[in-house]
């Protein structure tokens, strides 16, 4: 037993190799219990999937996504001490690559903090400040990477290939929690396109793709532009068919928000890993 969770859990951390079967299957069932307990904690609490909360949440992912590129940068070398915040981060070892500071634990960490917030502020009926802390935490991390940001053009054509699809999904559903999962879940497919088959051989950094279905995908084909097209496409009938379900306003809006993250957290986090060259 030991061996299985050496080689299949913590092997992969260690080794920075990424996702394999084994693990892919443990993480997304655990994801989808703590999803459950957590929709379930909501309905007792009579915590409401308003604005407020739904943008709160998504602030929450863009720090993740920042704080995860952060951990990637002080682990390959590319954060330096450029300034005195910079040195002060690199020596509280805040960073230090390991379990709580990427997948999966940094969703742990994340979604805690996540959920402390909520309860507190649902204590004292104040959800419009969650998106506030979510932006400053965001902030924090953004503001250390900006020195290394290398890269930026390189950014340009991704964005433009995940503004595409969401303004045609807001067009067509007039919604935009139902068009920002189809954004979202282009800028995902668009990271790793763009990455793998164009960055990479122009850049000489060398990049792979960690998830086992799209990496299926990407070496099946020779090229990981069918990911692209098949994250819009499922991302689009998902939407439509959240949207032609009868059931609470809150219901739609989580499950909505579940398909976001899912596309936004690793699709932000590639493009800011491009961005800084690490």
């Amino acid at each position: 037993m030991s061996d299985l969770i050496t080689d299949f859990f913590l092997n992969p951390i260690a080794d920075r190799t990424g996702y394999n079967p084994i693990n892919t299957l443990f993480y997304a069932a655990l994801a989808i219990a703590a999803v459950y307990l957590i929709w379930l904690a909501f309905k007792k609490f009579k915590i409401r999937i308003g604005d407020d909360f739904f943008y709160g949440v998504l602030s929450f992912v863009l720090f993740g996504s920042t704080a995860r590129v952060v951990t990637d940068a002080v682990d390959m070398g590319t954060l330096t001490a450029a300034t005195p915040l910079h040195s002060l981060v690199l020596n509280s070892g805040l960073y230090q690559y390991g379990f709580l500071t990427v997948s999966p634990g940094i969703y742990v960490v994340v979604a805690s903090l996540l959920l402390i917030s909520i309860a507190i502020l649902h204590r004292f009926g104040r959800m419009d400040l969650l998106k506030y802390i979510g932006i400053a935490l965001f902030a924090f991390n953004f503001i250390l990477l900006l020195p290394f940001f290398h890269y930026w053009m390189h950014a340009i054509p991704v964005l433009l290939m995940a503004a595409i699809p969401l303004a045609i999904a807001y067009y067509y559903f007039r919604d935009l929690p139902s068009a920002l999962v189809v954004g979202a879940q282009a800028l995902d497919g668009a990271a790793t396109f763009y990455i793998i088959d164009i960055f990479s051989p122009l850049s000489g950094i060398s990049y792979f793709e960690q998830h086992v279905i799209s990496r299926a995908v990407g070496e099946f084909m020779d090229t990981y532009l069918l990911f692209y097209v098949i994250k819009i496409a499922i991302a689009f009938a998902a939407a439509y068919f959240v949207g032609r379900e009868k059931m609470p306003m809150d219901e739609k809006r989580f499950i909505l928000l579940i398909f976001i993250i899912i596309g936004l957290a690793p699709g932000l986090r590639d493009l800011l890993r491009m961005m800084a060259g690490t």
